[in-house]
C-alpha cells in the first residue's frame, strides 16, 4: 500500500451548516465544562471561608463594654 493523499486526508466537502453545527456543539461543552469546573471551585472556596469565619468567631474576644459616661451639670 503506497501513501497516497488520498489515504490520510478526506477529499470529501463539509457544509457549511455540518461545520456550524460541529463548532457550536463543541463550544456549548467546552462553557459547560467551564462553568462546571466554577461552580466546583466557588463551592470549595465557600466552604473555606465559612469554616475560618467559624474558627475565627470561636477565638476572637468578647467585645469589651463600654463606660457609660455620665452627664456633667454645669451650671
Amino acid at each position: 500500500m503506497t501513501a497516497t493523499k488520498e489515504t490520510f486526508f478526506k477529499p470529501e466537502k463539509v457544509s457549511p451548516q455540518d461545520k456550524a453545527a460541529t463548532t457550536d456543539s463543541v463550544a456549548r461543552s467546552l462553557i459547560a465544562q467551564e462553568a462546571t469546573a466554577r461552580d466546583r471551585k466557588t463551592e470549595a472556596l465557600k466552604a473555606l471561608r465559612l469554616e475560618r469565619e467559624a474558627l475565627e468567631a470561636e477565638n476572637a474576644p468578647a467585645p469589651k463594654k463600654r463606660a457609660v459616661k455620665k452627664a456633667v451639670k454645669r451650671g
